[in-house]
């Protein structure tokens, strides 16, 4: 089986060692996201005690996020059209890391939630990207 990254003639065999590796990283920087989103579910109860967050505050720093990340998931293709795929992916995932920091630094609740909702200008675009990133 072959996928085609969207250039001519840059086709990537699933069956070769960089096909696994592009595999490889798709699967990686999908569950990074699905990763972050569990923990911050996970981590709810603590960080409502370590910053003091009432109900509302802990619904908008999931809902900051989740919305950020609707409104920017069709604009992930065309900046991998544009600025090609491997190139927005990677940026995705620099961006998520160095947003992590932030989250993890958060002084407040009201910081967290404007970090989470920073957070998926980037990321978001990256999902759209790695079935094509060869």
């Amino acid at each position: 089986m072959t996928w085609n990254s969207g250039l001519a003639g840059d086709w990537v065999r699933y069956r070769s060692a960089a096909g696994r590796l592009v595999l490889l990283a798709t699967v990686l920087g999908s569950g990074l996201v699905t990763l972050d989103a569990t923990v911050v579910n996970v981590a709810l109860p603590a960080i409502a005690a370590e910053l003091g967050a009432d109900f509302t505050s802990l619904q908008w720093t999931v809902n900051a996020y989740t919305l950020t990340q609707a409104a920017l998931l069709l604009l992930g293709g065309v900046l991998g059209d544009r600025y090609g795929r491997r190139r927005v992916f990677v940026l995705g995932i620099l961006w998520f890391a160095a947003a992590s920091v932030l989250c993890g630094a958060a002084p407040n609740a009201r910081a967290l939630i404007a970090i989470g909702a920073v957070n998926p200008i980037v990321t978001e675009v990256s999902p759209v990207q790695k079935p094509t990133i060869g």
